[in-house]
């Protein structure tokens, strides 16, 4: 969901497809379904996430839990904003908080749960969740300057995302060399979370010197006297 002010940018791989397929789904909704409904569905699917990761310290394959978990957060964040529209039933303002605010919670919830698994370096994943936010805030500020709400970069979106992180897992229960692989003491997940880290720090000092750029001369620095 985005304010009335701001224009959705995406332009993901999956995204023709994907729009088709949110739009059936919501046109079959029952009518007691509401967006906030989906909304809390998202989040269950977020805790179910982060259950199958914690739970993975007793059993790996309690990690299809998470992969549940990834398919209902799909289906509820994704349909949330979809099932509003087609029914011509949008609040901007209200969508756009609740909507960004949950968010904060189910992308919290998960990466905690990444982290007190046994595949992944608390630090690291706490880590990667900073530099999330830091790119998340970067967006919501360019929403607000720009009126465009920016949800891809390189062709990849949320649902990209998801779908690379149920296949990940699924190398992880099944491909025990993956798994068990160690390089100075660092497990090939938490090299792939250093990479992460890396990748979205530039992600954001480029967006940032770029939009800098831009910005500056929207509004050059005016000389004394100057009006």
């Amino acid at each position: 969901m985005e304010t009335q002010q701001s224009n959705r940018i995406q332009t993901s791989i999956l995204n023709g497809v994907e729009r088709k397929a949110l739009i059936w789904l919501a046109e079959r909704e029952p009518a007691w379904v509401s967006s906030d409904m989906l909304t809390l569905v998202g989040s269950i699917g977020a805790l179910t996430v982060a259950a199958g990761f914690i739970l993975s310290n007793l059993n790996i394959l309690y990690l299809w839990l998470a992969i549940l978990g990834l398919i209902i957060n799909w289906y509820g964040d994704s349909l949330d904003g979809s099932l509003a529209r087609v029914r011509h039933a949008q609040r901007p303002r209200y969508g756009f908080f609740v909507d960004h605010m949950v968010d904060c919670f189910n992308e919290t919830a998960i990466f905690v749960g990444v982290g007190l698994s046994p595949l992944v370096s608390f630090d690291l994943a706490l880590l990667v969740l900073v530099f999330y936010f830091q790119l998340s805030i970067y967006v919501f500020i360019s929403t607000h300057l720009k009126g465009e709400f920016k949800l891809t970069y390189a062709k990849l979106g949320p649902t990209e995302f998801r779908l690379l992180g149920i296949v990940v897992i699924a190398l992880i229960m099944y491909v025990t060399p993956i798994r068990t692989f160690t390089f100075h003491s660092l497990s090939i997940f938490d090299i792939v979370a250093v990479i992460l880290i890396v990748v979205l720090a530039i992600m954001f000092v480029v967006s940032f010197l770029t939009d800098a750029r831009e910005y500056a001369k929207m509004e050059p620095l005016k000389r004394n006297g100057e009006k």
